[in-house]
């Protein structure tokens, strides 16, 4: 049985929304603008999602040397900014009441394999500015999850913060930051390692509502 949490960190991609399509287009347009012959669809996608962005350009484009990769990766994050607001994502159900409800007795942050930038559109796009103490994206520091769990930990001085995620991976390096795992069974990854588990949005709320 885990302890009361003080916090909910949450993963952003699998866990609140699916926006593998509109990362799909914004890799695809770059790849035309570049005049590379080259697709990329959405259960190619799915499949990398929330892994760091250096094991992607390494995945996608392989024919590449590693700084290439990156001068393509940056042009396609900047692409993703501009029809991240005109495209969005789909919000997953009982998202948004529930953040609202579980901000009211938590402190909640995000915390994403993402490129610098994408959290904060992506907060702006769902409204949820308000609700959100604090996020913080791979992009900004190019560290793995539990370095940045640390950070956060250290900066709000959390007790007993839980991080909710989606992936194999989420789960790995939640054990490594030494906090609980919660992982949610619909988004884009499987695990057996976690503290809990739940299938939809509304029964993580329902839980923590009632702790």
């Amino acid at each position: 049985m885990l302890t009361k949490p003080d916090s909910l960190i949450f993963d952003m991609d699998g866990t609140l929304w699916d926006a593998v399509d509109t990362y799909a287009h914004s890799w695809n347009v770059m790849f035309n603008e570049l005049g590379l012959d080259k697709k990329i669809d959405r259960a190619q996608l799915a499949g990398m999602v929330g892994w760091e962005g250096k094991k992607v350009i390494e995945v996608i484009l392989p024919e590449f040397e590693p700084d290439r990769r990156w001068e393509i990766y940056a042009q396609v994050n900047e692409k993703r900014k501009l029809l991240i607001p005109q495209m969005g994502g789909i919000l997953y159900d009982g998202v948004k009441e529930g953040l609202q409800q579980l901000a009211q007795h938590y402190q909640l942050f995000i915390l994403s394999n993402c490129a610098a930038g994408v959290i904060r559109q992506f907060i702006d796009w769902a409204g949820i500015d308000a609700l959100i103490k604090d996020e913080i994206a791979y992009g900004v520091n190019f560290m793995p999850k539990q370095h940045n769990i640390k950070l956060l930990t250290d900066k709000y001085d959390l007790k007993n913060p839980v991080y909710v995620g989606d992936t194999e991976g989420d789960g790995h390096q939640t054990r490594l930051a030494g906090i609980p795992f919660v992982f949610v069974s619909y988004g884009f990854g499987q695990t057996d390692d976690y503290d809990l588990k739940f299938d939809n949005f509304n029964a993580l709320t329902h839980h923590f509502l009632n702790l």
